[in-house]
């Protein structure tokens, strides 16, 4: 898959850990905000928290190399599938160094559309489907 959409993300200093880099629980966190953007800037998502919207069902984490209070972080996302009523994302988290990316951790998400009033899964919006879909093709991925 490529991997056209980019966030860049802030490290905060309360993300260390006793070890001295990014605690592996924040990860998800960033995973996260990039998959949010992600939505929003493809699909337009306009919020309706108390009514309906995404939920995380899975994820799985590959930690590569640490991750360090000043380093430079880019999270790359791309959606790999859509299903009725989820979709599938894949992230890399990479580091700049020497203007180089350097890959530092992997993810593949699966949220699921949801409807916070009714406490159930919902399908996905066709117009997410579609949006997603020519977003995803035009970065020459099929989906």
């Amino acid at each position: 898959m490529k991997f056209s959409h980019k966030t860049s993300v802030a490290l905060r200093f309360s993300d260390m850990d006793s070890f001295g880099h990014v605690n592996n629980a924040c990860f998800l966190t960033y995973f996260e905000e990039a998959r949010i953007k992600y939505i929003d800037d493809i699909v337009g998502w306009k919020y309706g928290w108390a009514k309906t919207g995404i939920i995380l069902a899975h994820s799985e984490t590959d930690f590569l190399i640490p991750v360090n209070f000043k380093d430079i972080i880019l999270i790359k996302t791309c959606c790999s599938k859509i299903g009725t009523k989820s979709f599938t994302m894949l992230h890399q988290m990479l580091k700049i160094e020497s203007e180089k990316e350097v890959p530092v951790s992997t993810a593949a998400t699966v949220v699921v559309m949801y409807d916070y009033e009714n406490n159930c899964s919902i399908p996905v919006n066709e117009a997410w489907k579609i949006a997603i879909k020519k977003y995803e093709f035009e970065s020459g991925n099929a989906i």
